[in-house]
């Protein structure tokens, strides 16, 4: 149906709507701010688009019919709807939104959370954030019960989507300080063979890359445990295991040095892991981007005030991402 075949406009409904709360023509222009004449004219307008009457005339106050009070129901949530819809508009300029869902890696909590709450106190009345797997937060992004994720996939397989790159860490072995480091294929495949290898499950995405890394290796380390969250492989090395890590990770499940625990850079080349802002393109206007510029200086001032203090070896390889 063509706009012009509409039998009403907002305008007409919320003159409709002034005369109904004042209970006459006249009542309603003083409120509105508009001539008598005119709000007549625009009723008798909306009855004739109708075809029906919606006032009863020869009631003071005036009356409405029993199709007017049907249409009052109806055009009251239209107008209410139309008022909501330039609120959000208004929200989307200026960057605020009324409810926001943000999945965050759980090895970012330490490092971000602070100034993720600050920062959402002017940008949205009501902030829920999910902590856990990327792989959890992805699929719910997908099926729209989250709206930001900020993880270790940037779902590049997944139109209508945007992302912002935000931080680049090195994976590294963690390991007994009375271990020596292994600085070959062969003498990590030997490790692996002596030590309980501590992984991370399959679940999460830092999971499955260190799996393909061993892989890629050649290296079959035996099955023993595996944690979803970074502090269990910190558990497992301070009972004797290895694991692979990286420094976010660490630092969250609480690693100073002085535990007995070091840690090296992987042999064979390495591996690294991206964290990304990724959310649905086009429906919180400049937020996204105002948020990943946020996480940025938080990143960069958690790297240089902590990270580069107890991972000095990796300084070079810890990258806030523009």
């Amino acid at each position: 149906m063509a706009p012009s075949s509409f039998p009403f406009d907002m305008s007409a409904l919320n003159v409709f709507l002034a005369v109904c709360e004042n209970g006459s023509m006249a009542s309603a222009a003083r409120s509105l701010g508009i001539t008598q004449p005119a709000v007549s004219q625009t009723i008798a307008d909306l009855e004739a688009r109708t075809a029906t009457m919606l006032f009863d005339r020869r009631v003071r106050p005036l009356a409405l019919t029993a199709t007017g009070t049907v249409l009052r129901q109806y055009a009251s949530n239209l107008v209410s709807d139309m008022h909501h819809i330039a609120m959000r508009l208004r929200e989307m300029q200026t960057g605020r939104v009324s409810q926001l869902r943000i999945g965050v890696v759980d090895s970012l909590s330490r490092a971000v959370l602070v100034n993720t709450s600050h920062f959402m106190q002017t940008r949205t009345e009501h902030l829920a954030v999910f902590a856990g797997l990327t792989e959890s937060h992805a699929e719910a992004l997908l099926t729209r019960q989250i709206d930001f994720i900020v993880g270790v996939d940037d779902l590049e397989d997944v139109a209508g989507l945007e992302r912002w790159p935000l931080f680049e860490e090195p994976y590294l072995l963690v390991c007994g300080e009375d271990i020596p480091p292994p600085s070959t294929r062969e003498e990590l495949k030997a490790m692996c063979s002596q030590y309980p290898f501590i992984r991370f499950t399959l679940r999460s995405r830092s999971g499955t890359e260190v799996e393909r890394y061993l892989r890629r290796l050649q290296i079959d380390a035996p099955l023993g445990q595996e944690y979803d969250l970074p502090i269990g492989l910190l558990a497992g090395c301070q009972n004797g295991g290895i694991a692979i890590s990286t420094p976010l990770c660490m630092q969250e499940a609480g690693y100073v040095p002085g535990q007995g625990l070091c840690v090296h850079p992987l042999p064979a080349g390495g591996i690294k892991r991206r964290l990304t802002l990724v959310a649905r393109r086009r429906e919180f206007g400049r937020l996204p981007l105002d948020f990943a510029q946020m996480l940025r200086v938080s990143l960069q001032d958690y790297t240089h005030r902590v990270l580069h203090h107890r991972f000095a070896a990796f300084s070079q390889s810890m990258i806030v991402l523009s």
